[in-house]
């Protein structure tokens, strides 16, 4: 039972249109969509000479195109994930992108694989469909890390700004200006929209609910009771900024004591599947006496499952909520 050439073409075709998919996004969108761009998007589209509006209006449409669009068919699943990493690409742009990938895909399985149409034809779009949401995923994944790492810094600094005397207006401003990215396109939106006259607390929760972080969700509410019943602002702020990275402590704490069941549920589910792979490679007959048996394919697929099962209660008992 030799390994088939046909798993690593499949997974060497997947990781592919992972790499097309971030290149094109690169292309379309230049260096400063990139999340390790060290210069703002919003004031690298201002220093080219965009005006303010247009660009609140480019970046407004851009975070909020996804969320617009879950009526879509199968599109519902990438949207909220596609918002939360604030995807420039529009919901008809990614699913011409997915389309396009699954052509590429198809052709790449034809040409290296002996598999059928059929089977080609599924496998093409399940890459093009999976490597598209996966590509999502990780980039909500990190962009929502990066925000949550960033905003009690942010905090601090609308402090400062509030202590020598600034506006509370202001001190957004500065954030948006001297915060790296995600963080200070997000401020600068904020800032953008409240000097043409949208209330800053309702721009803030907006926020806070299309990005989903529970930390701007108290800094939204902070803002609004302050608006409403006064108060001094500056000490509101700084104690949100030390439960925010108390909470953020005890997130980096449970996770370091969780990390050991983790990994031994990646292992448990790992070695079989490595021990397979070692098998077939020193001797690829092993399985020739019971590879015809008529439960053997029962058995993988079993196998296969409870494997996955695995994987998904340990997910389930590591991830404890700070």
């Amino acid at each position: 039972m030799p390994i088939s050439p046909e798993l690593m073409i499949y997974g060497l075709i997947f990781v592919g249109v992972l790499v097309l998919v971030e290149g094109a996004y690169l292309t379309v969108f230049g260096k400063s969509i990139s999340l390790n761009n060290k210069v703002s998007r919003r004031l690298e589209m201002l220093d080219k000479g965009a005006a303010r509006q247009d660009v609140l209006e480019q970046l407004r449409k851009e975070m909020a195109q996804h969320a617009q669009s879950k009526s879509i068919p199968l599109y519902s699943m990438l949207a909220d994930k596609a918002q939360r990493a604030a995807i420039a690409f529009s919901p008809r742009q990614l699913i011409m992108v997915m389309i396009a990938l699954s052509g590429i895909s198809f052709l790449g399985l034809s040409i290296g694989t002996q598999a059928g149409l059929v089977t080609n034809l599924v496998m093409s779009i399940g890459i093009g469909v999976g490597g598209v949401y996966t590509w999502i995923s990780m980039k909500a994944g990190k962009r929502i890390a990066l925000l949550e790492e960033q905003l009690p810094d942010a905090i601090e600094l609308m402090v400062r700004s509030l202590r020598v005397g600034h506006p509370f207006s202001s001190a957004i401003q500065i954030v948006a200006k001297e915060s790296p990215d995600p963080l200070s396109t997000e401020f600068g939106i904020i800032a953008d929209e409240c000097a043409y006259g949208r209330d800053v607390g309702e721009a803030l929760k907006d926020m806070a609910e299309r990005l989903d972080m529970q930390d701007m969700r108290f800094l939204a509410v902070a803002v609004t009771i302050q608006q409403q019943s006064g108060g001094n602002l500056a000490e509101i702020l700084a104690g949100l900024s030390r439960v925010i990275r108390a909470r953020f402590r005890l997130f980096r704490r449970v996770k370091a004591i969780t990390a050991e069941a983790k990994w031994s549920g990646k292992f448990l589910s790992g070695f079989p599947v490595a021990a397979l792979i070692f098998i077939n490679v020193s001797d690829p007959n092993y399985y020739d006496e019971v590879k015809d048996h008529p439960w053997f394919i029962m058995g993988c697929i079993a196998v296969g499952l409870f494997l996955a099962a695995n994987l998904i209660v340990m997910r389930i008992l590591t991830n404890i909520k700070v």
